[in-house]
């Protein structure tokens, strides 16, 4: 059996996908390609947008994955939700990612999961990514908290492979192992070893309940 990712969403059902016809070109690593409709017009188009400024950004840039589509929803109710939705008659998806140079998607986080630290923008997935490629390491996810000097503090909450009880791995050692592979502002202020994170039946962990349990006095 052979995957072939897509990507959609409620508002947008379906945005992009692997040729279903070349399964020679499909990827694991991309969500596929914008939808294509009849010749010379498409079904889906995507853009990628700098999620403060607007502005169109270009291939390998991550920004806001913005869509438009004839298949789009027409608005939320009550409507004054829906002016916030659109950005110039495209859908935003609040989903972050990037546009290969040959069109091919990826998607890095959601928006609103983002963690600012000194004013840049911190992507948890990427945080994530490196602290899963540690053996020690069976689940993690990482989120934001209020900081009073960085505005937000980046918490790497860690499930360890033998459990807390067996821990091999210390806060000292997360946090060089971060520090050796991204910016200084992406570096990890709290480390907190759990049983395991919560996740959603889709796989989707659910930051939130980390954080609501971090912060709770």
């Amino acid at each position: 059996m052979r995957w072939l990712p897509c990507y959609g969403t409620s508002e947008v059902p379906v945005i992009t996908g692997n040729p279903v016809g070349r399964p020679d070109e499909w990827r694991l690593d991309s969500p596929g390609l914008p939808i294509p409709g009849s010749p010379g017009t498409p079904a889906v188009e995507v853009r990628i947008a700098d999620p403060v400024t607007g502005e169109i950004l270009g291939p390998d840039q991550t920004g806001e994955i913005e869509v438009r589509s004839p298949s789009a929803m027409v608005g939320y109710l009550p409507a004054d939700a829906t002016a916030d939705a659109f950005h110039d008659g495209w859908y935003r998806t609040g989903d972050l990612g990037d546009l290969d140079p040959d069109g091919w998607l990826h998607i890095t986080d959601r928006l609103k999961e983002m963690i600012k630290v000194r004013g840049y923008q911190v992507a948890p997935a990427e945080v994530e990514a490196v602290l899963h490629a540690d053996p020690r390491v069976r689940d993690c996810a990482v989120f934001g908290v209020p900081d009073t000097e960085r505005g937000e503090a980046v918490v790497a909450a860690i499930a360890l492979v033998d459990g807390p009880a067996g821990a091999s791995l210390t806060d000292d050692e997360v946090r060089a192992l971060v520090a050796s592979q991204l910016a200084h502002y992406k570096q990890v202020r709290h480390v907190v070893f759990v049983d395991e994170i919560p996740r959603l039946p889709s796989g989707k962990a659910l930051r939130r309940v980390l954080k609501d349990q971090f912060t709770e006095p």
